[in-house]
């Protein structure tokens, strides 16, 4: 049996602004518990303190079960790591002590100068790791790797992290957790990265599941689908909402309507309550018999003002992204015979000025590196092209069109050179493509994307959906002409994604996306399908059930 009781709980930044105050829920045995709200309001800070990655100085947090937690980003395309440390990562204390033990000594046994003691600290450590179920969490590992990247775990267990896709790291870590023995999982964006298929396996594992499942989401048909009830924070604090996510828009509406009724009664009892005392102070001048009235009066004002006035509404969004563009040659993107190595086969796309592109298809054939190999120029790069993209072998021939600049959103949001400056400091400095601007300049056009209250916050401590903002920010700044999108709404709270597709609209330039998200790729005119089998095709509509 597991289960997670939050009671009164507050955290305070370091700059000393509350983030959050007074929230109290509790996760139930076997209980599936979404977290929504803005980007930025503290959803995976909850998350940490429950996890007892941060402290808890205000409040109660009370656990029961083993703990699974799952981050919101597994790795970046630099993660060096091995598929076997981030299995331990994810494993059972015991289980993670006794593998990193049994690593170590392995290494040691490996080395030139190995010696009868390094082999005595294997066979030790070996029997540790069979002592703390070190074998039984091998087969879970096997059978997590076989169906998150079709291969036997040892096969993969040294590859690198940062060689998977965003997809892959997220099923493999999805299958040991929903496997794995952990009564509690506590899982941030668990459907980040994940293709279509992907996402309906979790809605199905996720609803079959005994476990208690607390977990942050923006993805509505997977909240529709497996959420029994919504934790909304917001507004400085939390409210429950016991009902589903069918149903929660319409609680949240009533919710906000109530909320501006009892403040209006306050402020009509606190204008009543005023009144009566200002008229027995003026009685009071002139008839000492009022002196007790008005000190009455007074006592019970300052008291209904020290209980303090019912919460107001949180504000709602108001993001306004001014993608620019500019104009191009009639061809903005033309391939010929590309071909990815070891993902594609050859295939011939011409993408014209002012088409949405969407690509699709499953994780792992090739989208992301198609995105990269444009950012970078295609394959004849040319003074164009971006410098903070990893290379991509390919054959073929893919290149940019006249006067087309390209401007990329990083899945992964794996953007080292900013994440230790702030927000402020990186749109003054500027860069090659973009002039700087001044602080006024600067904390304006963050205001645009609801970040002025971070523009001195280093990028690096920035919530996911924070950083992809700020990133089509620079999109925006950059002048981009044509935008080389990797699932830019995997991060973005609902009022977000909505601003970004309205950016999108009235954006002169050409839009190239890979995205799994249904809704976002209905604004879309054309459907470029990476298939499991390397082919790749243009299809008249989004396909998503694709081997």
């Amino acid at each position: 049996m597991g289960y997670v009781d939050v009671a009164g709980v507050a955290h305070t930044l370091a700059d000393g602004r509350v983030l959050f105050a007074d929230v109290s829920f509790r996760v139930g045995d076997g209980a599936k518990i979404a977290l929504v709200g803005p980007n930025g309001t503290g959803k995976t800070t909850l998350l940490r303190m429950v996890a007892g990655d941060l402290p808890v100085k205000t409040g109660v947090i009370a656990r029961s079960g083993g703990l699974g937690v799952m981050r919101q980003f597994i790795g970046m395309i630099d993660d060096d790591r091995t598929l076997n440390d981030l299995a331990l990562s994810l494993a059972a204390p015991r289980v993670r002590a006794a593998g990193e033990r049994l690593a170590e000594a392995e290494r040691a046994v490996q080395a030139a100068a190995a010696n009868e003691k390094a082999q005595l600290r294997y066979a030790d450590a070996l029997a540790g790791w069979g002592e703390a179920g070190g074998y039984d969490a091998e087969v879970l590992f096997d059978t997590a790797a076989v169906a998150a990247l079709g291969l036997p775990w040892d096969a993969v267990r040294d590859r690198r992290v940062g060689t998977c896709s965003g997809g892959q790291q997220k099923r493999f870590a999805l299958e040991l957790l929903l496997r794995g023995g952990d009564e509690v999982l506590l899982l941030d964006e668990p459907d980040n990265f994940l293709d279509v298929p992907a996402k309906r396996w979790l809605e199905s594992r996720l609803a079959e599941s005994g476990k208690s499942v607390l977990y942050v989401s923006h993805d509505r048909e997977l909240l529709a689908r497996t959420a029994d009830r919504v934790v909304a924070v917001e507004g400085g604090s939390a409210w429950v909402h016991p009902g589903g996510f069918a149903s929660w828009h319409e609680a949240r509406s009533d919710r906000h309507e109530r909320l501006e009724r009892d403040r209006r009664r306050w402020d009509e009892e606190r204008e009543k309550l005023r009144a009566q005392m200002l008229m027995y102070k003026q009685k009071a001048s002139y008839n000492s018999d009022m002196a007790s009235r008005y000190q009455s009066a007074q006592t019970k004002l300052r008291k209904f003002e020290e209980a303090g006035p019912p919460p107001l509404p949180p504000r709602e969004q108001d993001i306004r992204m001014r993608l620019s563009g500019g104009r191009t040659g009639r061809r903005a993107v033309i391939c010929e015979e590309l071909e990815l190595d070891g993902l594609t086969y050859p295939f011939n796309l011409e993408v014209w000025y002012g088409d949405r592109v969407a690509v699709l298809g499953g994780n792992g054939t090739g989208k992301s590196h198609f995105l990269r190999l444009l950012a970078a120029g295609g394959t004849d790069p040319d003074a164009s092209a971006l410098s903070v993209v990893e290379p991509v072998a390919a054959s073929g021939t893919a290149r940019l069109g006249a006067r087309v600049v390209p401007g990329h959103f990083s899945q992964t949001h794996d953007r080292p050179d900013l994440v230790n400056r702030t927000l402020v400091d990186i749109l003054w400095r500027g860069s090659e493509r973009r002039a700087g601007m001044d602080r006024h300049a600067a904390m304006k056009v963050l205001g645009r994307y609801e970040l002025a209250g971070q523009g001195d916050q280093l990028f690096g401590t920035l919530s996911g959906g924070q950083q992809a903002r700020f990133l089509v920010l620079l999109l925006e700044c950059d002048g981009a002409t044509l935008l080389l999108l990797d699932e830019p709404t995997d991060n973005l709270d609902l009022a977000s994604a909505e601003a970004l597709e309205e950016g999108l609209r009235g954006y002169e330039g050409t839009v190239v996306a890979v995205t799994h998200d249904r809704w976002f790729t209905r604004s879309f005119d054309r459907f470029l399908l990476f298939q499991g089998d390397g082919e790749v095709v243009e299809t008249p509509e989004p396909t998503w059930d694709v081997g």
